[in-house]
């Protein structure tokens, strides 16, 4: 497949990339040259260490399934990490919760994700990856490396995962229990949070009486 359109540009910046897409052609255009660049062109960035990818929609009314379209097409490229995604052509939701960033993509064995806030990752922490944040840290996706939350020193802070089988959890000081502890733990999404100074797991559902405000998970 040849692509001659100049749907996607792919701009350098100091702490990663920006993916421009233009907001006129038709969608199925738009997604077929992104697979394109992605597959046969920018391969030295596009390979190696994590890159943070900032996304512009420009003024397209995006659908949500077009939106993951684009995010799952992304995501395909294990070093993208999405930091943010501008779509102020489509409607604002408002029934957000607090502010929560979301990232996409796989940390693997050697990577480190560090971000100032809370975190909201879409992807999996294989054995060998870090992630460490001064707010929350939820992943929704499978935690088999290392997380560190409230890194400031913010013990008030949670670690949540859908697969919680971590090598080591750390919230503010606070270290988690030995890797060989975490053998035979329920499927079900858990989140670790710190009671009178020592490390504690509950299931999802129950974060609200810890964090009453953290919204974002009411109804899970």
């Amino acid at each position: 497949m040849t692509v001659k359109s100049n749907h996607v540009t792919i701009k350098g910046i100091k702490d990663g990339l920006i993916f421009l897409f233009d907001d006129q052609c038709e969608f199925s255009e738009l997604l077929n040259e992104l697979k394109y660049k992605l597959e046969h062109s920018h391969q030295s960035i596009l390979t190696g260490p994590i890159v943070h990818v900032d996304v512009k929609m420009g003024m397209r009314n995006m659908t949500e399934e077009q939106k993951t379209l684009i995010l799952d097409t992304l995501k395909q490229k294990g070093n993208l990490l999405i930091r943010s995604v501008d779509t102020p052509g489509s409607m604002p939701d408002e029934s957000a919760g607090p502010v929560i960033k979301t990232l996409c993509g796989m940390v693997r064995s050697g990577q480190v994700l560090k971000h100032e806030g809370n975190l909201l990752f879409l992807g999996d922490v294989n054995p060998g990856g870090q992630i460490i944040c001064t707010g929350d840290v939820i992943i929704m996706g499978a935690l088999r490396g290392t997380a560190h939350a409230g890194a400031d020193g913010n013990e008030k802070a949670v670690i949540a995962a859908s697969y919680l089988a971590p090598t080591q959890l750390r919230i503010a000081e606070v270290i988690s229990r030995p890797p060989d502890e975490w053998e035979n733990r329920e499927t079900s999404m858990e989140f670790a949070f710190l009671q009178n100074g020592t490390m504690q797991i509950d299931k999802i559902n129950n974060v609200g009486k810890v964090r009453p405000d953290f919204n974002v998970f009411k109804g899970v």
